[in-house]
Parts: C-alpha cells; structure tokens; sequence
C-alpha cells in the first residue's frame, strides 16, 4: 500500500457493461432576481434504489490477485566481529555470508478486460517489495476458481500491470470508460478484495477530478471518490452507472492505514493507452526534459511579482538533456509547454510526458521577470532503474541517506573508501562528461588517510598506480597488486567537479 499522508495504495473491482435508472438530480440551487425571492431547483431522489443489478453484471470480472515473493533479508552484522569469539557466532571478517531468504505475499485486486483473460491491476500488487522476486502469482474468481497468471508487462511509472490467464471458455469482462466525462457529485461503484475478504462492493461519489497528491510525476492526476477503498483493493476497477470502469483505485489518504473516505483511482483516459501498449508488448515512451521542478507557492510568487498556482519553478537542469539544450536554465519559471498552460492539475511533468520524445515544441517561460519563448525537442525518459540511479548518488547528501554501505572489503579496509561503479547519468550528476570511466566515492572514513588528502564523497577515482581503474574490481586489483609488492600506498589520480584531474598518494591502513 502507498500512503499520500499516508497515501496508502488501495483498489477496487470491475464488471459488464449495463445501464441503471436512477432518476438524477437536475441540479443545485439557482439565484434568480425574482421579486427579491431565491429560486431553488431541488434535486429529485438521486441514489439509485439498489446497485445489486448492477453489481451483479460486474462482479464476474472482478477478481483477487495474490503473488508469492522470496525476499532476501538484509543480513544482522556480527556483535563478536573481531573478538576470539567472531568464528562461533558467524562468518569471519572478510568471509562473503550467503544471502538468506523469507516467503513473502501480496494482495489486491484486479479485472478482466477481455473474453481470452487479459487482466488489469496495478504494478505494486504484483511488483517484489524491496530485495526480492515474484515467485507465483495468482488470479481467484469471483467463484473460486484459481489460474496462474503470466505477467504480460508492466509499467512501475503509472503503476499499471497486466496479467494473462487462461481457460478454455471466455471469461466475463469489462470495458474501459470515458473518464474525461466524470464530474464531481457523479455515483461511481468500486468492488474489490479488501483486507483479503474476497469480494466487496462500495458505492459513494466522485468527489475531484484531475486531483493531485503532492507526490510530483507524470501520473499525481487521479480521480478522487469516497468511495471506501481500504488495504487489498489496490488494482481494482471504479465503476460509473453504465458499468465502464472509469479509473484503477490505487491509493487512499489516510493518517490512520484505514479508509477515510478520500480514495484516489487513476483515470481510464490515463490507464487504457498505457494498458493497450502493455498488452501489446509496445514500449512506453514518455517526453523528458530532465529539470527538477516546484510549484510556485505565495512566497515564491510574491519574491517575484508573478500570479500564484501557474507555471512552475526550475530549480536545476540536468546536463546534456533536452531542457539544457533548449536554453532552459535554474530559476526559470515555465508557463506554459507546446501551448497548454502549466498549473497543479496540468503540471509540467504530466504535460511533457505525454508529448512524443523527438518532438520540438514551444515553452513559454519567465526569466528576470521578463517572457520569453523557446523550442525544446523532447527526450525520451529513462527508465525506472536509470532515474533510479541518477538519484541514487547525491553527492551532497549524508551517506546512510542514500547509500548502503560498500561490501568490497579489500578497498573499504585498505583505504577506507566505500566506492559505486560509475555510469553515464551519475557522471552527469558530478559534473563529468558521460563517457568518464572510473568509480565514484560513496563514503570515506575520516581517520583514514584518504580523508587527511582530502578525498570526499562524489569524487571520481580514475587511474590507480597509473592503471585505469572502471569498476571496483580494477581498484581492489590495484590495492592487491600494491600490497604484494610491498608497498604502503597506492597513487590515485581523481577528478572533483569544477576541477582539473590531480594525483594523490594514499596510504594503505
């Protein structure tokens, strides 16, 4: 489950298509100048009498997916390590423990969109929660019937995933529908598998639409319901009166874990391209202009003479990528991107995803106090795991904030550096031109020598004893080879942002 206050993940379930009379409300209340009296128009009964027709023609679709996981558990470290006793309470120092693992399990919900057993969830249901693997997952009908399911793709992005089941007959399925029609006030159904209790419905309105969280990316534009989503209904389908689903529940606001009536699902106008795309086995493509981002709150708009709540403020460009290429610099606010204007429920990051990557379109922004207009060609996103590690290394950051600990025991006792290989987003990051080769420095433990020559975290060790050194095998090569041969330090050549490359010597510890 994810938590926005906690924003915690939640989901529902989906069904047939039928139609419902409710008799709806004609509409609130209107002021007339009529002899000084208020007309009103008052609603008629607007809830239905019963969901149970509906709910029937729905709830054959709507299924429960669980998973099994092996997880590895992060390993205790030794209290006796370094005393007589180390060999009878584990490994010795410097021995490589062998990773230990527990089962692990999910639960959420999901549907079925197609008679041949294409089935819609979200990719946290059937994603591996930290170090582990998806071993198993399964797919529970309304009936009972179990099927083990192929995960066909998924999307971590817009936490869509998509299975496929099978059986010789058709299943029940439901259909997408127009969630750019849904208005608030408007009676929406969510079924799903609450806590593990199997098949739940809801019912409730939808009460925003184009909310956001606060939680940034492309996709923080759900639809919010009061629907009551709670744990285990992650996944499942948010009904409106025709039975198209209309948005995937993925999460609730909660300060307890509970329901409290503020449920978001991810519009269908967001979901049905991208599950199309997964189903197909098309590749998600997604606009990038590589910029850090915030809204533009009172005070940063009153600092500099702008309306609040449009555009947004760039606080940093990353080097190399489509937003410097354009221009596009720190302290640039951005109005409005290829014509549509930048706001909270149409943020900059929403936008440029959605825009084709090659493409050359105008951004409107104000720098200096000043308008001005520019052509950027948007790039394509990285995927998870590349942004993953662009943010991965901050040179800035406390090391226990952002990185593990180093496991090469040969560099970390020699020199007392903990160093992490060096790829082309990090270099970026430090300042260093994508084709650097070398390793970075993750930590330095300050009563090493290392740290008296002034090594520090985010500089880039290049050459050891005059040997490229491109991966921390090469350094700990570097470090053996040293140490055979008898010396007491190895010569590393380093290189520090803004700075030309230099030697230093390092003793050994």
């Amino acid at each position: 489950m994810r938590y926005a206050y906690s924003v915690t993940s939640a989901l529902l379930v989906g069904g047939a298509a039928i139609s419902l009379a409710t008799g709806y409300p004609a509409g609130a209340q209107v002021a007339q100048n009529d002899d000084s009296h208020m007309a009103r128009v008052v609603p008629r009964a607007g809830a239905p009498e019963s969901f149970a027709d509906l709910t029937a023609q729905l709830q054959p679709a709507v299924v429960n997916i669980s998973t099994r996981q092996k997880i590895e558990v992060q390993q205790q470290g030794n209290p006796f390590a370094g005393t007589p006793f180390e060999g009878l309470f584990g490994s010795r120092r410097g021995q490589q423990q062998e990773p230990q693992y527990q089962e692990g399990q999910s639960l959420g919900s999901g549907f079925i969109i197609s008679a041949d057993g294409y089935v819609v969830t979200n990719n946290h249901v059937v994603s591996p929660s930290g170090r582990g693997t998806v071993e198993e997952i399964t797919v529970t009908m309304p009936d009972g019937t179990e099927y083990e399911a192929e995960l066909v793709g998924n999307d971590a992005q817009s936490d869509l995933a998509v299975l496929k089941i099978n059986r010789r007959e058709p299943f029940p399925f439901v259909e997408f529908g127009d969630s750019r029609q849904a208005r608030p006030g408007d009676w929406v159904v969510a079924i799903g598998n609450p806590f593990g209790l199997g098949g739940t419905v809801t019912s409730g309105i939808v009460s925003a639409i184009q909310r956001t969280t606060g939680s940034g990316g492309a996709y923080d534009r759900y639809i919010q319901t009061d629907a009551s989503i709670n744990r285990g209904n992650s996944g499942g389908p948010l009904f409106d009166m025709q039975g198209n689903v209309i948005g995937i529940n993925n999460a609730i606001f909660s300060p307890s874990g509970g329901s409290v009536g503020i449920g978001f699902a991810i519009p269908a106008e967001t979901a049905a391209p991208i599950v199309e795309k997964l189903r197909k086995g098309v590749e998600i493509e997604r606009g990038y202009l590589g910029v850090s981002i915030q809204p533009v709150t009172e005070d940063l708009a009153d600092s500099l003479g702008i309306p609040q709540n449009k555009g947004e403020f760039v606080q940093s460009v990353q080097p190399g990528e489509a937003a410097e290429k354009a221009g596009i610099q720190a302290g640039d606010i951005v109005l409005r991107v290829n014509g549509q204007e930048v706001t909270p429920e149409q943020t900059l990051s929403y936008l440029v995803a959605n825009i084709r990557p090659g493409t050359t379109v105008p951004i409107d922004i104000i720098r200096d106090g000043q308008r001005r207009k520019l052509n950027a060609t948007v790039g394509k996103r990285p995927s998870e795991e590349q942004l993953r590690q662009q943010q991965q290394f901050d040179p800035d950051a406390d090391p226990d904030d952002d990185m593990q600990p180093g496991d090469n025991k040969t560099i970390e006792d020699g020199l007392g550096l903990q160093v992490m290989s060096l790829n082309a987003q990090i270099a970026r990051q430090l300042g260093a031109g994508a084709d650097t080769q070398g390793v970075v420095i993750a930590g330095v433990d300050p009563n090493s020598d290392a740290a008296r020559k002034g090594l520090q975290r985010g500089d880039i060790i290049l050459t050891a004893n005059y040997r490229a050194v491109t991966s921390p095998s090469d350094l700990e090569g570097a470090i053996t080879t040293a140490k055979r041969d008898g010396r007491e330090a190895v010569l590393l050549r380093y290189q520090r942002r803004g700075r030309p490359p230099q030697y230093v010597a390092v003793r050994f510890r």
